[in-house]
């Protein structure tokens, strides 16, 4: 009987093959799949929760200490040049394949009552499959290659989700946002998979690295050679997983669907990014100079992020913004020679980021009973408060989210935040302080968006506000008319997902404690061992103590500004700092310079090529044509069909050429 590495091809195959079916269905016979909502959903769940089986056997034995196990065929040869193609199954593969199944598994059911009543059910699953497939193909792919391929299967899938509701002019619009701004990063990418290539020989993470550290030495590979093209393809990451300055797309990627905005943020795209980063590290722990850019870039994220989050009023984006910040944290790591803790905060990061999404999504199908299907209205926390009563669900696993991510002990993102902080602490004392930092953010502006949403008073059938948002976005309020129903909780179809998810929030950091890590010991044995050796609590408590107190600090002036309601922030800091308050409402302005600089630039420059197209060069063929009329019309008077004109025109011709040769053959002077 095989084993269940040997079967790992299946994992992506399994989603794929339901969703090509179902895809085959809907293209051959539209109106009758459709109708079929119940068994699509049934078969297409059942595809992933097989392959998320298969992903728990993977893990239970490589827990087991089973070997990697890597299967390759070629799939292209020349020569002496082969192209492999295959599959390769290691703790860290294991580890991200069962967090995606498990992740994936929980949307679709969750997906099952929140589209419940949307005309594109169906569509709908089969994106889902299909992207979950793509992201799995990818964790398991052997080497760059093959990665690129299944990198950009997921960036088509975002586009198809991110633009599910294509009818809607900004879902339309963030969908080529998020197409374009990866398109940069993606070329940056093929270019530097494309020049590693020339400068080793070989696509395979390994032997990348070891060609590289070779070229470099017998001189092959000048120095700035190799650190550009570890940065190029540091490039296909940092859009990927949202990273200053390609970050921008990731919080309009919230006019999709939410559990696709949960599938994304948790578990598929943006950890493709760090996915790859962590595969990369033997050859990026040759180059300090990459390291400490990487964590530059990460530090930079994960300020900006929350810095943006603390401003905003759409439930969704203040939580897409916090991803935004999560992952700078996870990029960090990396950039600090620690993907073990990277990928640790990528998992307990991918649970509690899930279950917040799903629980935001279960507020706005609330609001939407409400204030009607109008995501201005449903998604605004100025609308809401008072839900705890109401939705004793939702608000209880969107309260333990919170206290997750802010890094409260013992849930799990204290001690996967704390190891990154521990790492920079050691390795960047500057960017440990801004990573400080940003926790107390955090804590702040994630209490706030608890306290807005599901304490005090409901305030959605406040009409004044209601026109007040509608008239700020162009909308005239007169043509909108609310729902007038009640808030209630979710159906179990979106509720149990949120349960279920809670229970991985508070427990999973227990395995990723520093004094017997078994993450680090399945993905790094010498590291946990090393961790193990070198721990110490004279220097663990006061990071951890600092951290935690921080975090305390921001949950208590949260409370103090929105649950007690005794300090009004709003004079206090954009009273005073108006400048400052503007700065971070309008995200640093960098929408604003992308408009200008990129999306205005390149109309202009279209423009400009038009004109070039139709004055110079339509005018060189319409010129043409003119000359081809004009002599057709003049030389049609000479075809008489009569011989004799045809015999003097040859004379007359003659004539002319002696007398022409007679000329200039004369005599001189």
């Amino acid at each position: 009987m095989p084993s269940a590495e040997e079967l790992a091809w299946l994992i992506p195959v399994l989603p794929l093959f339901g969703a090509v079916l179902t895809g085959l269905g809907l293209i051959s016979f539209n109106r009758t799949i459709n109708r079929l909502r119940k068994p699509v959903a049934l078969l297409l769940i059942s595809c992933v929760g097989a392959a998320a089986a298969l992903s728990y056997a993977i893990l239970l034995s490589q827990l087991n200490g089973a070997p990697p196990v890597e299967h390759l065929f070629v799939w292209a040869s020349a020569g002496s040049f082969n192209l492999p193609m295959g599959y390769v199954v290691d703790p860290l593969g294991a580890v991200m394949l069962a967090l995606v199944t498990t992740v994936a598994l929980l949307v679709m059911v969750y997906s099952h009552g929140y589209m419940a009543h949307d005309k594109g059910y169906v569509r709908f699953f089969t994106y889902l499959a299909l992207f979950s497939s793509s992201m799995l193909g990818l964790i398991i792919s052997p080497n760059l290659l093959e990665i690129y391929v299944f990198w950009e299967l997921v960036g088509m899938c975002s586009y198809l989700l991110v633009g599910f509701w294509y009818d809607r002019e900004g879902a339309a619009h963030a969908a080529q946002k998020a197409f374009v701004v990866n398109r940069v990063g993606d070329f940056g990418l093929l270019l530097g998979i494309l020049g590693l290539f020339w400068a080793t020989g070989s696509f395979d993470f390994q032997g990348i690295a070891d060609g590289l550290q070779q070229g470099l030495t017998n001189g092959s590979v000048a120095p700035w050679a190799a650190l550009l093209l570890c940065l190029l393809v540091f490039l296909g990451p940092m859009a990927k997983s949202a990273q200053f300055p390609l970050h921008v797309w990731l919080p309009d990627a919230m006019e999709g669907p939410t559990p696709i905005s949960a599938l994304i943020h948790a578990a598929t795209m943006v950890a493709a990014g760090v996915f790859l980063v962590a595969r990369l590290d033997p050859l990026y722990s040759q180059f300090p100079v990459v390291q400490t850019v990487i964590a530059v870039v990460g530090t930079i994220t994960c300020f900006l992020g929350a810095s943006i989050a603390l401003t905003q009023m759409d439930l969704k984006k203040g939580l897409a913004y916090s991803t935004v910040s999560q992952l700078g944290y996870m990029m960090l790591a990396m950039g600090c020679g620690a993907p073990v803790a990277g990928i640790f905060h990528l998992v307990t990061h991918a649970f509690f980021k899930a279950m917040l999404f799903l629980g935001s999504g279960s507020v706005i199908h609330a609001m939407e009973e409400v204030v009607g299907h109008e995501p201005v209205l449903a998604q605004d926390m100025r609308l809401m408060g008072g839900l705890r009563q109401k939705m004793p669900v939702t608000a209880t696993t969107f309260f333990i989210g919170c206290i997750a991510i802010s890094g409260i002990p013992p849930l799990a993102g204290f001690w996967s935040k704390d190891e990154i902080l521990g790492q920079a602490f050691n390795s960047y004392p500057l960017l440990w302080a801004v990573g400080f930092l940003t926790a107390g953010m955090t804590a702040f502006y994630m209490f706030r968006l608890y306290f807005l949403t599901f304490e005090g008073e409901f305030r959605g059938n406040d009409a004044a506000m209601q026109a007040q948002l509608l008239t700020a976005v162009g909308k005239d309020p007169s043509e909108h008319h609310a729902h007038g129903g009640s808030v209630h909780e979710s159906s179990w179809p979106m509720a149990a997902p949120l349960a279920v998810l809670a229970v991985p929030s508070v427990l999973i950091g227990l395995l990723g404690t520093p004094w017997n890590s078994r993450f680090a010991g399945l993905l790094n044995p010498e590291e946990a061992l090393e961790m193990a050796e070198q721990f110490s609590w004279g220097e663990f408590l006061p990071l951890a103590g600092a951290s935690v107190a921080i975090s305390v600090a921001g949950i208590t002036l949260a409370v103090l500004a929105y649950a007690l309601r005794r300090i009004d922030l709003g004079q206090m800091v954009a009273g005073r700092f108006p400048a400052v308050n503007a700065f971070l409402a309008n995200k640093w302005y960098l929408d604003v310079i992308n408009d200008k600089l990129f999306v205005r630039g390149s109309r202009k420059l279209a423009r400009e090529v038009l004109e070039v197209d139709a004055k110079v060069v339509d005018g060189v063929v319409n010129l043409t044509g003119l000359l081809t009329l004009g002599s057709g019309e003049g030389l049609k008077y000479l075809e008489t069909g009569r011989a004799q004109f045809y015999a003097l025109i040859v004379f007359a011709g003659v004539i002319a050429l002696v007398v022409l040769f007679g000329v200039i053959g004369g005599p001189t002077a």
